[in-house]
């Protein structure tokens, strides 16, 4: 339940669409910590998306729970997931930045003899820890209370130790631009450290994410090299990766 002050935030948050920790201190005649502090209670329940110095509202189509977005899409996201894996030598390292999608790429790596993954969510290192082939390897950092991300410097320093042949990364969201994008600053920096580290990068993402929008940029589609996906998509897609020298991978169940 939302204290007082934290609701008034909100609906001044929708009001605005944009609020600064400053302004918010002054408003509410309380410290700048206490208000980060309002601010990370929203962001835990989505209903805010937080920046450097402020927050401001989800982009685009309100941003659902893990629970929600676990069963969204699952048999294109389990097609997709299955496509990835069968793309991954069963020897090696990878970068697995977790989320619905990539998750079910994990879950899918039954070849795997002497396999490093290197992922950066301790629910889903829980998960596949028991399987034959995988070494699990998790970074330092705060984790994140609603889904078990792993956040801040700490993890992006151990991320950039490392330089796999792959990495496999999410998105919140494609705009027709070619821009990857997604809602959480801290989760953008985790995943903009192994696409730099990673020799070949493998974006997994359902169709629906063509046709969202979210707030944080973390990349453009000009630097990855795959992407898996399923059908219909939108008529540009096809086209925008052809121009940014991209394969573009559909994948059926």
């Amino acid at each position: 339940m939302l204290t007082q002050r934290q609701q008034k935030i909100l609906s001044l948050i929708e009001e605005t669409s944009r609020v600064r920790v400053e302004d918010l201190s002054a408003r509410f005649a309380t410290s700048p910590q206490t208000i980060r502090k309002d601010l990370q209670v929203l962001a835990e329940l989505h209903h805010i998306v937080r920046f450097h110095g402020g927050a401001t509202l989800v982009g685009g189509a309100e941003y659902a729970t893990p629970a929600e977005r676990e069963t969204e899409a699952l048999p294109a996201k389990i097609a997709i997931g299955a496509a990835v894996a069968a793309r991954l030598p069963p020897t090696g390292a990878v970068f697995l930045n977790a989320g619905t999608t990539t998750a079910q790429v994990a879950r899918h790596l039954t070849r795997a003899q002497h396999l490093r993954v290197v992922v950066d969510n301790v629910d889903l290192a829980s998960e596949i820890r028991v399987f034959q082939g995988l070494e699990v390897v998790v970074p330092g950092g705060a984790v994140r209370r609603s889904d078990g991300a792993i956040l801040g410097a700490e993890a992006v320093d151990y991320v950039r130790q490392f330089r796999p042949d792959h990495a496999v990364i999410g998105a919140a969201a494609v705009a027709e631009d070619g821009v990857l994008l997604d809602y959480d600053l801290g989760e953008v920096q985790v995943c903009r450290a192994m696409m730099e580290g990673a020799r070949h990068i493998i974006l997994a993402v359902d169709p629906g994410k063509f046709s969202r929008t979210a707030p944080c940029r973390f990349g453009h589609l000009s630097s990855i090299h795959t992407l898996v996906t399923a059908g219909p998509l939108p008529p540009w897609v096809a086209p925008l990766c052809a121009s940014c020298e991209v394969e573009l991978v559909i994948a059926t169940s």
